[in-house]
């Protein structure tokens, strides 16, 4: 049990201060993958870098405000996979990728885990990872793919036992490897774990492809509401179920996923709750952004209804004007664009400061930090399963460890 008790001395807008979980909701997908992805304001989960320490803001101003420059950088790390192996009967597997860096004694530490792709063989995952790069270190990094049974869809990814899922296949390298890429762009074979993607016969699981990106620090939240008018039926006994998916255009060319709404079903002219976006995840105001409105289907094979190329100064504009643009189509083995009926609105846009840790400080925040220990016998052993204080060797959160953290969230 803890109490925090806050006095504020500054002019700072307390709606301000709010917490953001990493990601959005950076979860495993509820039943049938309809839930939104990254659009929550922060654009990745917030790691301990390879080789070191988690990111401390106050030591970086404490040195910095001395004119100490480490060599070191934010990096974000995207990834996607192909050609997966398909362990479902019925279906298509249900992959997860888990990030680990790896300690010159071979111990490894998890940095994070991606949410859940539903019936996908190549699925572009959305939740970031952010490592701190240290040119002078040698840091191994690990990546691991599950594929997530069905029975563990509504848990959070971080709930998950590995040891129940289906291992799906490995992958080594050192962060240098990846960041030394002219377009930062590095795949990989994935293997079995006794096996090493230099053994002489490795089994081919499929590859992985990891993006590095060096992080923009900016205090800057963009609130979205996007609305589509007119699209297309594309379901036979009733209509579409849609959903948007954002991408950023990087330098390669390559699109990159950085968010997904939840999904609406049965609406033609949907509305979707709040985008949050800030320059971390789309580059820069000006830089390209591709709107894509999918039909879903449970079989992971979603219909493309339409999109569109803007930036967020476009998307600004065209919330300014109050009109709508057109989506576009464009058709297998053709360069030629297809204008559609179906329009894409920007009902909100606004953008506001989320203030750090460290602008409250500054502006005089006090923090008063309180604990108290319930000793009650009737909550059983702690080390039984049975008790709510059960420490499970695995790392699983016990019943309290649950509440505490659904009400941060």
């Amino acid at each position: 049990i803890y109490y925090v008790s806050t006095n504020f001395f500054s002019s700072f807008n307390i709606r301000s201060l709010q917490i953001y979980s990493a990601m959005g909701n950076c979860c495993s997908d509820e039943p049938g993958g309809r839930s939104a992805v990254g659009g929550g304001g922060a654009t990745s989960s917030q790691s301990n870098p390879a080789g070191g320490g988690g990111r401390n803001d106050a030591l970086d101003f404490y040195l910095t405000s001395r004119g100490y420059r480490g060599l070191f950088s934010q990096i974000e790390l995207s990834i996607s996979a192909s050609n997966l192996r398909d362990r479902d009967v019925l279906s298509k597997s249900d992959p997860m990728a888990v990030v680990y860096t790896k300690g010159r004694d071979g111990t490894l530490q998890e940095i994070g885990r991606t949410e859940v792709v539903l019936n996908s063989l190549n699925p572009k995952w959305i939740t970031k990872h952010v490592v701190t790069y240290h040119f002078e270190v040698v840091q191994t990094l690990v990546f691991r793919v599950y594929d997530v049974d069905t029975q563990f869809h509504n848990l959070d990814v971080k709930m998950l036992k590995l040891d129940e899922q289906q291992f799906l296949g490995e992958a080594t390298c050192a962060l240098s490897q990846i960041v030394t890429k002219s377009d930062r762009l590095l795949t990989l074979d994935l293997v079995r774990k006794d096996e090493s993607a230099g053994s002489n016969h490795p089994r081919n699981l499929g590859a992985l492809t990891v993006y590095a990106e060096e992080t923009v620090s900016s205090k800057t939240v963009t609130e979205l509401i996007l609305r589509c008018s007119d699209l297309e039926s594309r379901d036979l006994f009733s209509r579409s179920d849609p959903f948007l998916v954002i991408s950023k255009i990087v330098e390669s060319g390559s699109p990159i996923p950085i968010c997904k709404t939840e999904v609406l079903k049965n609406d033609l002219n949907p509305a979707w709750k709040p985008v949050l976006l800030n320059i971390q995840q789309v580059g820069s105001k000006d830089g390209p952004l591709i709107i894509e409105c999918f039909n879903f289907n449970s079989n992971g094979k979603h219909d493309l209804l339409g999109k569109v190329q803007k930036s967020i100064a476009d998307l600004e504009k065209l919330h300014s004007v109050g009109q709508g643009e057109h989506l576009f189509s464009t058709a297998i083995g053709h360069n030629q664009n297809k204008v559609l009926k179906s329009r894409l609105f920007v009902d909100k846009f606004s953008e506001s400061v989320q203030h750090t840790f460290l602008d409250y400080l500054s502006g005089g925040c006090e923090l008063n930090f309180m604990v108290a220990i319930d000793f009650t016998a009737s909550n059983g052993n702690p080390r039984l399963p049975d008790s709510l204080h059960y420490n499970d060797p695995s790392g699983r959160p016990n019943a309290y460890q649950r509440v505490r953290t659904s009400a941060l969230l």
